[in-house]
């Protein structure tokens, strides 16, 4: 029997989880433990405040540990995330914290490998399509920002996944209406690279219903109402359709499009919408392709320690 510890380290929320996994049984969660991100100063105390709330598994009892993180990972040693205020380094002995064993990978990689776990065979159809065999798969999402990351299937071997930094590139806004929120956007924040990250985030919640209601409020205040017909959701699930596309087109997700991520999540009416749908199949070149390709999202929001621990599986049984 062998233990995993999984952690998926995001801008708002970090989370961990304790996996075991014995011979001829599938991976299995025993339990899960959400921090905030923004109490701990850094890596180390963060980890510190997981053994002060009596979490059963450390870094050093574990047989691995793999950490899922929201940026960048250099030589899988190293990531200083963008919306994060501190930094982690496995070379420093406080971040390793004696692990027998440790992977850093980003945040979406683990969200890829989740596709092929068992939390994957639960993802919701949205779009139902034609899945081609050893097709590429896409895997996006926004929470804090916006991830994506693309899963290669191998011949005779497990699929790979490979990370992205999709999401700080620009967002294409269409006509003068979408161009006059970018104007907005970037007026009332201060920013002025209008990404994706900003725009499908939920942030970007908040900006776009300010903009189009005049009503400043917070993603959660936004997103309660949704229950009926809203501007607001119509905007938010056409600028959801589109980057969904986009991403599709890039990587030519024949083998599905996996949406993660804590907007969908908490707010499945946003891909459920029929803009979306209509966002996503527009394309006067391939339409016929896209029309093709399945939909698919994770509403486990615990879904990128499930793929954290399936490549901690995958490195344990291959020594």
């Amino acid at each position: 029997m062998k233990s995993i510890l999984a952690a998926d380290i995001g801008g708002t929320n970090s989370r961990f989880a304790v996996f075991q996994k014995s011979d001829g049984k599938p991976l299995s969660l025993l339990t899960s433990r959400w921090l905030p991100t923004k109490d701990a100063d850094s890596f180390a105390k963060l980890l510190t405040q997981l053994a002060d709330s009596n979490f059963p598994l450390t870094p050093a009892t574990a047989d691995i540990t793999v950490i899922g993180v929201a940026g960048p990972v250099r030589q899988g040693r190293y990531c200083n995330p963008p919306n994060i205020d501190w930094d982690i380094d496995l070379a420093r002995p406080q971040d390793r914290a004696d692990a027998q064993r440790v992977e850093l990978i980003n945040d979406f990689v683990a969200q890829a490998y989740a596709c092929s776990s068992p939390v994957g065979q639960t993802a919701r159809v949205i779009i139902p399509g034609e899945p081609v065999s050893g097709g590429t798969v896409g895997v996006l999402g926004a929470g804090t920002a916006l991830g994506k990351a693309i899963l290669v299937p191998q011949e005779n071997t497990t699929a790979l996944a490979l990370p992205s930094e999709g999401g700080h590139a620009y967002f294409p806004f269409i006509g003068e209406r979408e161009c006059a929120f970018q104007r907005f956007y970037q007026q009332n924040s201060g920013q002025h690279h209008i990404t994706g990250n900003l725009v499908v985030s939920g942030r970007g919640l908040r900006y776009l219903h300010w903009f189009l209601t005049g009503e400043d409020l917070s993603p959660e205040q936004v997103t309660v109402r949704f229950t009926g017909p809203s501007e607001t959701l119509a905007w938010a699930a056409r600028f959801y359709g589109r980057v969904c596309r986009d991403f599709a087109l890039e990587v030519l997700a024949q083998g599905g499009l996996y949406i993660a991520g804590g907007v969908a999540a908490k707010s499945p009416t946003i891909v459920t919408h029929e803009e979306f749908r209509r966002e996503f199949t527009d394309s006067p070149t391939m339409g016929q392709l896209l029309s093709r390709l399945p939909v698919y999202l994770l509403e486990n929001e615990e879904s990128g320690l499930w793929g954290a621990a399936y490549l901690g599986e995958l490195s344990l049984r291959h020594g």
